[in-house]
């Protein structure tokens, strides 16, 4: 990393750390501290403690043996959802979430998140790694209450090794592996803190595809005999460990370990069959499998050493418990899902009130397929069947006993009927783009939030982050999004292009409202695509380089509009691939 880049972050940081200095700093700074780790697809069974016969996860385990680790603790079947169910201590849907990409994985910007409550009290506030809640203003973290954020936007990233990460909105260039990055960014911020107390999300995208990692960490299952997918994530998850061991070094040498509070789980079933503790149901599932993961805590003035919770519990109730031990406030406690669990985690009691934790699909159209989970029963809604397992004595989901249990399938169904109910009612989805803000001055439209018509289509085909737009070759293609723009503004417009030799010279045209601009693709630029470590070939595409090309300033009125892309001449065989348009704001 360049000077530049380490005077900038000295600097941002500075700024950040200045900023929470306040009226409320004396009372603040008896709060704790708090470190949220989340890790993205790690199976329940991807520790050691859980009686993986093949992984090492010291650190992990310690943290158990030290504090208190939940034996039945549940999320979404799916990232970006578990994320805004942490973040705001409501269900998914509620907050406007419902899927992994095109725009249905943003959550509402007036959504409270744990950020925005432990910055109202004090905090500093950083997130590092992936968010997945929205790339746009107002979604971004730098709008949901973390002042530092170093890490991207999207459902996963491309390349985990000597990438290029955003540090709050700015393009910023790494050496290494990434876990170990993020790992030393937190450290960095933890160790340059002040008075204050601070509140760390530490968001890892290991063990997510692709499955890249050091030889370190990986030649030691592969000598194990394991395939390479194996292999891959037990690598990646050891190193994570490590990683979280060099955090809580930091911790203690700082001497902040009684004061501060560090919680660690995953965002939703394992991405692959493999060790589970003989669960059904894998990532995406509402199985057992595919929603119960790890969720251990470390507080050593607080949380008795050894400690195991066994009434279920859910994402949804981090927010409200570290309301309660952090002396938070909350301005409307009664829309949350989640309930306090302070006085199981604190040792004062072993036992809850009976309750239930729902789970949806999560589909890109809303269906009523779900789950609901009771301390002793799994009832399941899909395809029109109903199904119900007894988990207390068939935890494998061997036995549907619906047909013998019509009373306990009559009670489940009427609390998840009422439950979907609700939750349908208050689903909005946000998809939408918005852009104009006073503090925007630059907004990327990627293909892969893009409608389209015509023959157009996704290079990959999911239409995942990262994903861009090819079969671009008649003037009856287009490319469109919709926007809301909060205040007039002239903008310059760039097309990020591949275009092949021999079909340079197409013109493009781009129209918002009654204005165009054209400007001709007169260079070709078709790069290869880039060198990859992946061990096992990804799903997700891969990197290539793009060309730029300056298509000229448009106006953008304050209100709703689209913005679209047409070729008005094809000068070849294919106007261009289409990976972006990044606009930037040049005056009023």
């Amino acid at each position: 990393m360049g000077n530049f880049w380490m005077f900038l972050r000295a600097l941002l940081l500075a700024q950040i750390l200045a900023g929470c200095m306040g009226t409320g700093q004396e009372e603040s700074a008896q709060r704790p501290n708090v470190i949220l780790i989340l890790s993205d697809d790690q199976g329940w069974g991807d520790l050691h403690s859980h009686g993986n016969p093949y992984l090492a996860t010291p650190v992990l385990d310690r943290i158990a043996d030290e504090g208190a680790s939940f034996d039945r603790f549940y999320v979404s079947p799916l990232c970006a959802p578990t994320r805004a169910s942490l973040l705001t201590g409501r269900y998914e849907r509620r907050t406007g979430v419902s899927w992994v990409t095109k725009g249905l994985e943003n959550m509402h910007p007036e959504e409270i998140t744990l950020a925005e409550l432990f910055r109202e009290a004090g905090y500093s506030t950083a997130c590092f790694g992936k968010w997945h809640n929205g790339a746009h203003w107002p979604n971004h973290p730098n709008r949901q209450g973390f002042e530092h954020f170093i890490g991207f936007c999207g459902g996963h990233w491309s390349n985990y090794f000597d990438t290029e990460l955003e540090f709050n909105g700015l393009p910023f260039p790494t050496n290494g592996y990434i876990s170990d990055v993020l790992t030393e960014e937190a450290m960095r911020f933890i160790g340059e803190r002040n008075a204050t107390p601070f509140f760390c999300f530490l968001s890892y995208n290991v063990p997510h595809s692709p499955f890249q990692v050091p030889d370190r960490w990986y030649d030691r299952y592969a000598a194990m005999g394991l395939n390479e997918k194996d292999a891959s994530v037990y690598g990646m998850v050891q190193n994570m460990d490590w990683n979280i061991g060099r955090l809580i070094s930091t911790v203690d040498s700082l001497g902040l370990s009684d004061n501060t509070l560090i919680i660690f789980l995953s965002d939703n079933g394992p991405n692959g069959q493999r060790y589970n503790g003989g669960m059904r149901g894998i990532k995406g599932s509402i199985d057992e499998g595919g929603v119960r993961v790890p969720c251990l805590m470390r507080w050593p003035s607080r949380i008795p050493a050894g400690l195991r919770i066994a009434p279920i519990a859910a994402h949804i109730d981090l927010l409200p418990t570290l309301t309660s031990l952090c002396d938070l406030t909350h301005p409307q406690p009664g829309v949350l899902d989640g309930v306090d669990l302070a006085d199981l985690i604190e040792g004062t009691t072993r036992e809850m009130t009976p309750r239930y934790i729902f789970t949806h699909r999560s589909l890109e159209v809303p269906g009523a397929e779900g789950a609901i989970r009771s301390d002793r029963y799994r009832m399941i809604l899909w395809a029109g069947d109903t199904m119900l397992y007894d988990m207390t004595e068939d935890p494998g989901q061997t036995n549907d006993i619906s047909r013998y249990r019509r009373d306990v399938v009559l009670q489940l169904a009427e609390a998840y009927t009422a439950w979907y109910a609700s939750s349908l009612r208050d689903y909005r989805p946000a998809t939408g783009i918005r852009l104009g803000f006073p503090d925007q001055d630059m907004a990327m439209l990627p293909a892969h939030e893009a409608s389209f018509a015509g023959g157009i289509r996704f290079m990959e085909g999911h239409g995942w982050a990262h994903d861009w737009l090819i079969d671009w070759t008649s003037v009856r293609d287009s490319i469109y999004w919709e926007l809301t723009v909060e205040e007039d503004a002239a903008y310059r417009l760039e097309l990020f292009y591949s275009c092949a030799a021999g079909d340079e010279g197409s013109a493009v045209a781009a129209t918002y409202g009654d204005e165009s601009i054209v400007e001709v693709i007169g260079e070709a630029f078709d790069a290869p695509m880039t060198d990859s470590p992946d061990r096992v070939p990804r799903i997700e595409v891969y990197e290539k380089p793009w060309g730029r090309l300056e298509l000229g300033t448009l106006n953008l009125p304050a209100g709703k509009g689209v913005l679209s892309l047409r070729a008005t001449r094809v000068a070849g065989k294919s106007v261009a691939e289409f990976k972006g348009l990044q606009l930037t704001k040049i005056g009023r």
